[in-house]
């Protein structure tokens, strides 16, 4: 049975196409859609559902990110992420916990300290439900950062940069340098240790470390900073003559929407902001938005190929809001699902529809454009160049 030419035009039009450098989706979508993820991770301490979070930022990231040497950062995400949950694990051991709990696991030598430093210890007890908690907790900051992480591997920081309103041009040179810094030190790690294994050298141990972190980090910041000047070589940050009243009217607005987007977003991710958060949100993007706007004037420079937004990068953004906003409100209708108890120990549930919610995070494995295969032919059609833009 052969299927009909209007449902093979319709799977034809659903299929993500190969990515091009035209077709590639922007960075701002892609980093819309992962602190959606990171979002919702930021209400919920549910194991279960941090995990699952995990795993579609970990699907995601597979099914789309390139061989560029930003996307090869993600792996050290998730080692930072573990290393924090190790960190946050072993705090609790030696420095104990506000968490009472009943259910021995081993007691350490407590070291005694002076009555100044009470409600401080060193040593003692450790219990099963304060090792508990702190994995939870440990957890939850692990998953904010591979989230932060998958956007990392699939934005392009070059095309982020060129998107960056008129209003910011002048903050564009800082932030190329912060934002290449991270994936370059990965490449240059990578490129380094395979240098080393050919020459017989070890590429383990904390000697090879030290020998390898210097070069590293000098590498990185020289690469970041020569992209930096070739930018501003290039006259990128030069503005227009303006009138003062609109210039200053214009770093009011910014400057006052920017906090106001920040104070709402800390209200989103704190447990009991969401009243106030939203509409602070709210007022700070729209007097943001004004202000780059009004500033924008001052730009006298042109875009090549500005970046496009079209329906799949409204499809990917507007993924990890869902997730969020389900996050949210799963968090208002039942709490104790999101948060399970630790006294008495309890085993965490599995929650239906928030997890349900979750997976609409693997939108963009199915309508971004899929990078070409590792290695494939000359000529091939890339996603998203290194040298850019």
């Amino acid at each position: 049975m052969t299927a009909s030419p209007g449902a093979a035009r319709l799977s034809h039009a659903l299929r993500a196409p190969a990515a091009t450098r035209s077709n590639a989706l922007p960075a701002g979508a892609w980093w819309l859609w992962a602190l959606g993820l990171a979002t919702a991770a930021s209400r919920t301490s549910n194991p279960l559902l941090l995990g699952l979070l995990v795993g579609v930022a970990g699907y995601v990231v597979a099914a789309r990110r390139t061989d560029a040497p930003w996307a090869r950062s993600y792996g050290a995400f998730i080692k930072i992420g573990l290393f924090v949950v190790a960190v946050r694990l072993l705090f609790s051991v030696f420095l104990g916990s506000p968490i009472p709990g009943t259910h021995l696991v081993f007691t350490l030598p407590e070291v005694p300290l002076p009555d100044w430093a009470q409600g401080v210890r060193i040593g003692g007890r450790v219990t099963a439900e304060q090792l508990l908690f702190a994995l939870y907790d440990g957890a939850k900051l692990a998953t904010l950062l591979i989230c932060v992480g998958a956007a990392n591997a699939l934005a392009n920081p070059a095309r982020l940069l060129k998107s960056l309103p008129g209003a910011l041009y002048e903050a564009g040179v800082a932030v190329v340098v912060a934002m290449t810094f991270a994936p370059n030190m990965v490449a240059d790690v990578a490129r380094l240790r395979t240098a080393r294994r050919l020459r017989g050298r070890p590429t383990g141990g904390i000697r090879a470390v030290l020998q390898i972190g210097l070069p590293v980090l000098e590498g990185a910041l020289e690469r970041s900073v020569a992209v930096a000047a070739s930018m501003d070589a290039r006259g990128y940050g030069r503005t227009a003559q303006v009138p003062p009243a609109v210039r200053h009217t214009t770093n009011v607005l910014t400057l006052g929407g920017l906090l106001g987007v920040c104070a709402g977003t800390y209200g989103l991710l704190a447990s009991q902001g969401a009243v106030f958060g939203l509409p602070l949100l709210l007022a700070g993007l729209v007097a943001a938005a004004a202000g780059l706007r009004l500033g924008g004037a001052r730009s006298v420079r042109t875009r090549y190929r500005p970046d496009r937004w079209g329906v799949r990068a409204w499809l990917v953004a507007g993924s990890g809001a869902v997730v969020a906003a389900a996050m949210i409100l799963a968090g208002s209708v039942d709490p104790e699902a999101l948060h399970p108890g630790v006294v008495p120990l309890v085993a965490p549930v599995f929650p239906l529809w928030p997890a349900a919610a979750v997976l609409i995070g693997l939108l963009p494995a199915v309508v971004a454009p899929a990078p070409p295969p590792a290695g494939g032919p000359a000529g091939a059609p890339v996603a998203h160049s290194e040298k850019g833009q």
